[in-house]
């Protein structure tokens, strides 16, 4: 039951977030510290607006679509409902409806100063609320709590050829750990289709618990002798226990792997990881094959490798020009939607600004930034030449001695399952169908223009 309190709060919250003035403001609230219950009442008022907003306007076109479109990748077709955040080409990401630089002024933090925690992310988009510090804590609890690896997975991990790749491995291991979906067994007992996305919870919080460890053993069977994850400390945060099975205890590198968690988790549901998740899971696959199938997408190499490749053009960079770009027009990163540099890029920029300003890396990313944007734009080699978040975050992981860059995309993979979990909850919870686009031929679409230049050219002579 939401308070009084909680209302006006939020109120508060969004008046003040108007007025531009979230610097001096402090979100509190008095609502309950479940997330579940908290989400079941959020997912029934959502189901009653959309419901009515679709009963108004189903018939309703919204876009028109082009023969680029179709041929590019179906590219700025909007055909998904996605709840969880949205891609502005102006403003980057928004959370929920917050941009990535509110998301790290409200959201929950481990220190004073320090970083906003994942599980404050994750109540967000699950709910839509900036949850308080004791909201977050809890699901921190919950994800201790589960955070046990099924022995048959850990045997997995441990028998797989060291020279398979870290995502095929962690692929197999999400895979293997299907074995404990609650929502297959309620599946097959027949629970009603209203609860569907009980279940999906359930799954989707076990795993995001358990992803850090599968992460970690990976790491640590491939590059530190296969040394032991060691256990969950009660203590810790979600990124503070992935950091310490890892084998990282440097207090900025926690604040790194929390702020790095926290941005990368959503990017709308287009993006190949998003979407595979979404397509998979709208045939009724659990959250573990669902996401299995979408961290296939991320291994790609024009989906999840780009903060790997852009270390190597970084290497490549040094070995012909040196540490000193300035005057050499050498960038080639970017992002396909941004028109201005990626927010995510500019919050790694500041903590790099902030703990570690001469890390040559840093400064060689940092000199690029101030001179390739407009020397692309001058020589019209590039729309969109602002840099995207992966310019900076193989570098900053470097500085902390994580050197493997096989391994990025893993640490990718296991921020991206925040997103894609949270969507996949919100669409059984609205009981979005099974997605299954139509889909045209060349000649098809040929016949289609053809007949469309008939159509007006004949109103075009006899009037309508």
């Amino acid at each position: 039951m939401v308070s009084i309190t909680t209302t006006l709060a939020r109120r508060s919250f969004l008046w003040a977030k108007n007025l531009g003035v979230l610097s001096t403001f402090t979100y509190t609230t008095d609502s309950s510290t479940n997330l579940k219950d908290v989400l079941a009442k959020k997912i029934s008022e959502h189901n009653k607006k959309v419901a009515s907003f679709r009963k108004e306007h189903d018939n309703t076109e919204i876009q028109k679509i082009t023969i680029d479109m179709i041929y590019g990748g179906m590219r700025g077709i909007k055909g998904l409902v996605t709840e969880t955040s949205s891609l502005d080409p102006e403003e980057g990401i928004r959370l929920r409806g917050y941009s990535v630089q509110e998301c790290q002024q409200l959201l929950p933090k481990a220190t004073k100063d320090g970083e906003p925690i994942p599980e404050g992310i994750w109540w967000l988009l699950l709910t839509g609320d900036i949850p308080t510090k004791k909201q977050t804590a809890a699901i921190t609890k919950e994800w201790n709590d589960r955070a046990g690896l099924p022995a048959h997975v850990g045997q997995l991990l441990d028998n797989l050829p060291s020279e398979l790749h870290p995502m095929s491995q962690f692929i197999a291991a999400i895979a293997a750990l299907q074995s404990e979906s609650q929502f297959a067994k309620a599946y097959s007992r027949g629970v009603p289709k209203s609860t569907y996305w009980q279940y999906a919870y359930e799954d989707a919080m076990n795993l995001l618990a358990r992803l850090p460890a599968v992460a970690a053993k990976i790491y640590r069977n491939l590059y530190r002798g296969g040394s032991s994850i060691g256990s969950i400390d009660e203590k810790k945060d979600w990124s503070g226990n992935f950091a310490a099975m890892l084998g990282f205890e440097n207090s900025s590198f926690v604040e790194l792997l929390r702020l790095y968690l926290a941005i990368h988790s959503d990017h709308e549901g287009g993006n190949v990881s998003a979407h595979t998740s979404h397509l998979v899971g709208s045939a009724l696959s659990d959250a573990y094959l669902s996401f299995a199938a979408a961290m296939a997408g991320l291994a790609g190499p024009r989906h999840g490798l780009a903060s790997q490749e852009v270390l190597v053009f970084l290497d490549k960079i040094v070995d012909e020009v040196g540490d000193d770009v300035k005057d050499k027009n050498k960038l080639r990163y970017g992002h396909a939607v941004l028109r201005k540099t990626d927010p995510r890029y500019t919050c790694l920029r500041e903590f790099a600004l902030k703990h570690l300003p001469q890390d040559p890396r840093f400064k060689l990313v940092s000199d690029l930034y101030e001179i390739t944007p407009d020397l692309l734009l001058e020589q019209g080699k590039a729309k969109n030449p602002w840099p995207n978040v992966d310019a900076h975050s193989g570098v900053l992981l470097q500085h902390y001695g994580m050197k493997e860059m096989s391994f990025i995309t893993v640490l990718f993979g296991v921020s991206r399952a925040l997103g894609c979990l949270a969507q996949l909850i919100w669409a059984r919870g609205m009981g979005l169908p099974i997605e299954r686009p139509k889909s045209h031929t060349t000649e098809g679409l040929m016949k289609l223009i053809t007949a469309s230049k008939d159509n007006e050219n004949f109103w075009l002579h006899f009037g309508p």
